[in-house]
């Protein structure tokens, strides 16, 4: 049982003479904050904020650079000062902001210093391997850490999970097949198959190695894998592996050659021009050197498409002495220009020209045709998603493609009649048949695979969550609640159990009891669900206690930690703005705490050039406990969206929020 305390101070102010939001000054915030954003719009009518993550992708970027015999001596000047930027005092490298350390991003943030050309003697480098060597050293760090010095020769081949190559040519109903894991892992598997396969050396011009970063020499170390799952299969999986690594070696030479040229042949379809292999760093940068290995020319179409999509993810910030460089783990801009389209609905833009570009843009992204890796467990669905990213049609995202058809439906259910059809046709389609929605793919439940080796970074899977699931069932039912009543039925049990003990929902691709209970919240009331039920109140009754005396929400990532239940930070305007979404589609927009959130959005400080509150905590998650996001747009969109709202539906007779979001 998790302990949610994410109460602020105990001493507040006497909310219960305060006065409410004065509207007039409500509504010119409203207008100002919506000018503000509607600023950032591009000419082809889409908006896209920066996507940051930790230290860990403009490392490895360094380290890819290095593994292909490349030194761009300026642009690592830029990388560097922006990993000293956020080390943490103590020397290791956070997951996010004012996070603690963690040895994976540490090894990958000391390393890429070196390689630049940092003093191992200097202070940020004696004190980010004085805390690694207390946490065990570089042998502790994750598979993907262990696999990229493994292709340096900082460690043997066995300090990585044996990967065969010859996976590529299971068949789907061996209880391992590439279908049968979360397309992340499956675009960055794939080209990782080929490395391994190859044996695949780094130039590393530099010769540099960080053997001061072990506690022994990397080839006395006894232990190198880990049982992920801590169960008795896991413990089976880890002989397989020994088992492997002696066996491996010996295969064949013909099935490895075809494994290999199936690889090879997967990942050049799933290329996905310059938007890149699954339109996310980690497979762009291995698509690279798996490229390089197989012997593909730098002026290949091949090597120069996958190269450039790695380009696309740079940052440049700042000047001169200040300037800074990092990479984006991917581009966001189907999913912001549809959040930004809901916070411009409700800010009352709905006959804007402007409004109808921006979902003109979204209509022309719609995947249509082509029919992506999700059809192997939905053979007979038509295609009709979106993707998260510019382009990205083999693997479109089910909860941006809820939340794009919610947006045209709302705003124009004739002109996008048949953009809305077909989204919703698809994901009627994807539901699992638990009752949920994954992000990308149906059945993706294989739980047993969570305790392979491999899987040390307990993201290999991508099975139903709430908030996807939420974000379904809030579309169907705002389109057409009689037609698609069977699967908002199944959604809703699906979503009732899943419900944690005190009330709130686990929130999978956001910050995250807050966020999951938002999600839920919201939905049930746009499926009809009658709102005073007991197991929807436990959830109100939650939110309400851990809203903090200064009138804001905040909730830290360490809450996805075992340890980190009932972990507060300061008060975030995204946060805050998902409670008081929830909170208003549960009939609370009169609450005492509803008055207090909006009054906190009112005078909480924000960007004077730019349409965002100032928020320095991140609210965004990739995969619980091992990656996470700042979503630059989430100050913007939400609190926007929630103060709109609140002005909205206390001005109107019945308080009834109409909406599946």
């Amino acid at each position: 049982m998790k302990d949610q305390s994410l109460s602020g101070a105990a001493t507040e102010p006497d909310w219960e003479t305060a006065a409410r939001p004065d509207r007039g000054r409500l509504r010119r915030l409203i207008e100002e904050r919506t000018d503000k954003l509607w600023g950032l719009q591009k000419p082809d009518g889409h908006i896209v904020f920066e996507l940051e993550a930790d230290c860990t992708i403009p490392a490895e970027y360094v380290l890819l650079r290095h593994f292909l015999g490349e030194i761009d001596a300026p642009r690592e000047a830029r990388l560097a000062r922006y990993m000293r930027r956020i080390q943490n005092p103590d020397g290791s490298w956070p997951l996010f902001h004012e996070g603690a350390g963690n040895i994976s991003a540490t090894v990958k943030g000391y390393w890429a210093l070196k390689l630049i050309g940092d003093d191992p003697e200097a202070p940020h480098m004696a004190r980010a391997r004085s805390w690694l060597l207390g946490q065990g050293g570089a042998a502790r760090a994750n598979v993907f850490t262990r696999i990229m010095m493994a292709l340096f020769r900082h460690i043997p081949w066995k300090g990585m999970p044996c990967m065969p190559v010859e996976a590529m040519l299971l068949p789907r109903w061996f209880p391992f097949h590439m279908s049968k894991i979360a397309y992340w892992s499956r675009t960055v598997l794939t080209p990782l198959l080929i490395l391994y396969a190859r044996r695949a050396r780094a130039v590393n011009p530099t010769g540099l190695g960080i053997e001061e970063l072990f506690l022994r020499p990397p080839a006395e170390e006894p232990q190198w894998q880990v049982n992920p799952a801590g169960s008795r299969l896991g413990d089976v999986f880890l002989v397989l592996d020994r088992v492997l690594h002696k066996v491996e070696p010996l295969a064949p030479r013909w099935p490895r050659e075809r494994a290999v040229k199936a690889a090879e042949e997967f990942m050049l379809a799933h290329l996905n021009g310059d938007d890149g292999l699954g339109a996310i760093y980690p497979a762009m940068a291995n698509a690279v050197m798996a490229l390089r290995v197989l012997g593909y020319a730098d002026d290949h179409p091949a090597m120069r498409t996958a190269r450039d999509a790695v380009e696309k993810l740079v940052v440049e910030r700042g000047e001169g002495d200040e300037a800074e460089t990092y990479l984006q783990p991917c581009l966001s801009p189907v999913w912001d220009t549809c959040l930004a389209a809901q916070a411009f609905l409700e800010a009352g833009c709905r006959d804007d020209a402007r409004l109808t570009h921006a979902l003109d843009w979204l209509a022309d992204k719609q995947i249509l045709e082509h029919v992506g890796d999700w059809a192997v467990r939905r053979p007979g669905v038509r295609p009709g998603g979106w993707a998260f990213q510019y382009e990205n049609p083999d693997y479109p995202d089910v909860d941006d493609t809820a939340v794009v058809a919610m947006a045209m439906h709302r705003a124009d259910p004739e002109r996008y009649a048949m953009n809305v059809d077909r989204a919703c046709e698809w994901i009627a389609g994807m539901q699992s048949s638990s009752g949920g929605w994954g992000a990308f793919d149906p059945e993706n439940e294989h739980y047993y695979l969570n305790a392979i080796p491999f899987a040390d970074h307990g993201a290999l899977l991508d099975p139903p969550t709430v908030d996807v699931t939420a974000r379904c069932v809030g579309c169907l039912a705002q389109v057409d609640r009689a037609r698609f009543a069977g699967e908002i039925a199944r959604g809703i049990a699906f979503i009732k159990r899943e419900q944690e003990a005190d009330g709130s929902w686990f929130g999978r691709w956001g910050a995250n009891y807050i966020y999951g209970t938002w999600s839920a919240l919201v939905a049930l009331n746009g499926a009809g669900e009658d709102m005073d039920q007991p197991y929807i109140r436990r959830a109100v009754d939650w939110l309400k206690a851990r809203q903090r005396a200064d009138g804001g929400w905040g909730e830290g990532l360490e809450t996805y930690e075992p340890w980190g239940a009932g972990h507060a930070v300061a008060s975030t305007p995204s946060q805050t703005a998902w409670a008081l979404l929830a909170l208003i589609s549960a009939g609370e927009v009169e609450s005492r705490e509803v008055v207090k959130g909006v009054r906190w959005l009112e005078t909480a400080p924000r960007e004077a050039d730019g349409p965002r509150w100032k928020e320095a905590h991140w609210t965004g998650t990739g995969f619980p406990r091992v990656f996470y996001l700042k979503y630059h747009g989430y100050a913007a969109f939400f609190p926007l969206w929630a103060m709109a709202r609140y002005e909205q539906v206390s001005a109107a007779n019945d308080r009834k929020v109409r909406w599946g979001i």
